[in-house]
């Protein structure tokens, strides 16, 4: 499956899930439930890392849900960019791909990038 299409499945679920539930996902809905998908990541992560309390959880309980956070946070991202229109894989390569090792090798011995380069932004 390509981006463009788990985008499309996260997307029937996720307008199924609202019309159930009389949400309204407009901008400001997008954002703050991103932003709650990672705070929920964040404390997986901290339980998983032995950093906050476990609830009683074992290893493989909080591996899960640590796991179920990243495929939430994932596909918050997915739904916020198709609600702005925006191709992710189009801006992954934009913004990511002309650093990739193999492009990398366009510079020329004085560091400056090569043709493949040029305008690209460090992604990090």
């Amino acid at each position: 499956m390509d981006l463009r299409q788990l985008t499309d499945k996260v997307e029937a679920v996720s307008s199924a899930y609202a019309r159930k539930h009389g949400i309204t996902r407009d901008d400001t809905w997008f954002l703050l439930k991103l932003q709650e998908e990672v705070g929920e990541l964040t404390q997986a992560f901290l339980m998983r890392s032995g950093q906050a309390r476990d609830k009683g959880c074992s290893p493989d309980e909080l591996e899960l849900g640590f796991r179920a956070e990243l495929a939430d946070v994932l596909s918050q991202v997915l739904l916020m960019a198709g609600h702005h229109g925006v191709d992710l894989e189009a801006e992954v390569e934009r913004k990511w791909m002309p650093w990739h090792p193999d492009r990398l090798s366009t510079r020329d011995e004085s560091g400056t990038a090569g043709a493949d380069l040029n305008g690209a932004v460090d992604p990090v």
